[in-house]
């Protein structure tokens, strides 16, 4: 399994950026998929998923409204629109997999139940 996060980079705040995560080795309908994100010195978080099944979504409160995560099965790709960037989102930002049939919702934004991590990308939001 393989995961590559990209798209992204340095914004301003208030900006957007869009997050891809490509998927290989495994097909991403019998999945959760989960965003990530990690700040200096902070511990890794969660920040939205997605079921690769039926499209099922959950957010964490700090970004909920903002952020949107959505999936294109066909490409096995998920996505995570982030619009009205705060420079406190400033993070690296990690894609990950966990198996659909043992997750469940309270375990979405929590990293010890994803079972494959991708590389992560950078973020950095100025204000």
């Amino acid at each position: 399994v393989q995961l590559q996060a990209c798209g992204g980079g340095l914004v301003q705040a208030g900006g957007s950026l869009r997050l891809s995560c490509a998927a290989s080795g495994v097909s991403l309908d019998d999945y959760a998929i989960g965003w990530f994100r990690q700040a200096p010195g902070k511990e890794r978080e969660g920040v939205s998923c997605i079921y690769g099944s039926d499209g099922s979504t959950f957010y964490a409160y700090s970004v909920k409204g903002r952020f949107t995560i959505s999936r294109d099965n066909a490409e096995n790709s998920v996505y995570l629109q982030m619009n009205s960037l705060k420079p406190e989102d400033t993070a690296v930002y990690y894609c990950a997999v966990a198996d659909i049939h043992t997750m469940v919702e309270a375990y979405t934004l929590v990293a010890e139940f994803y079972d494959y991590w991708g590389r992560g990308t950078l973020v950095t939001v100025s204000s």
